[in-house]
């Protein structure tokens, strides 16, 4: 069976990395640069693909920040056209938080479900109407000439007291989007895409990509 990676890097198009070891988020933008741009229209790689290079820790106080910082890096280290993104959670209740601390909210970075279970003890006396929260994500593009592009995407709804499906990652098992009676985590991968604060932001940068880059479907 091929690998996440491997499905990711297939085709003969402009190379673009994607600053992210996350193997899930890497086969999402594929998915939607197919979509959007033709088939293997852009060779999308990710860390793992690439020779290693010393990463930034994410010091940024907004999603754009990270965003730009971890593509720029990309970029000096590779010269290869970069996208990245930062993403996270804001809850009402928590006065947006935990917001660009959502991968380490319980201080173990990318402890799914130990931030998700902090999450929820933390609003566990939160009434119903009061449980209001937004995924909200920002996407960049930079270039090796030093041209940068930044866009933003956003999903509301509202969490849910028990998590519910096996799809997704991070917070989707209690995201309940607004309009939805299933989490992000309960959807397809196209359903997810077609909602998602992810979906609408990578979709707004392929629509940069098409007319920055060179991309020619095969």
């Amino acid at each position: 069976m091929t690998g996440p990676q491997e499905n990711a890097s297939q085709g003969s198009g402009t190379k673009l990395l994607l600053a992210t070891r996350n193997a899930k988020k890497l086969l999402e933008l594929q998915r939607i640069l197919d979509k959007a741009l033709g088939a293997h229209a852009v060779e999308l790689v990710g860390l793992a693909d690439v020779p290693s290079y010393p990463e930034a820790p994410e010091t940024g106080l907004t999603f754009g920040e990270n965003a730009l910082l971890k593509a720029r890096e990309g970029v000096r280290y590779t010269g290869l056209p970069t996208v990245a993104d930062d993403s996270g959670l804001a809850v009402d209740a928590l006065s947006g938080m935990p917001g660009v601390f959502s991968a380490r909210w319980s201080g173990r970075h990318g402890d799914d479900k130990a931030n998700l279970d902090l999450v929820l003890a933390q609003i566990g006396d939160v009434p119903d109407k009061h449980r209001g929260a937004a995924f909200v994500c920002a996407a960049v593009l930079v270039l090796p000439g030093g041209k940068e592009h930044l866009v933003e995407g956003r999903q509301a709804g509202r969490l849910i007291r028990t998590p519910r499906g096996e799809g997704g990652f991070g917070y989707d098992p209690i995201f309940l989007g607004d309009g939805q009676d299933r989490t992000n985590a309960e959807l397809s991968d196209e359903q997810k895409d077609a909602i998602s604060h992810r979906g609408k932001a990578f979709r707004a940068l392929a629509k940069v990509i098409a007319k920055t880059l060179p991309v020619t479907p095969r």
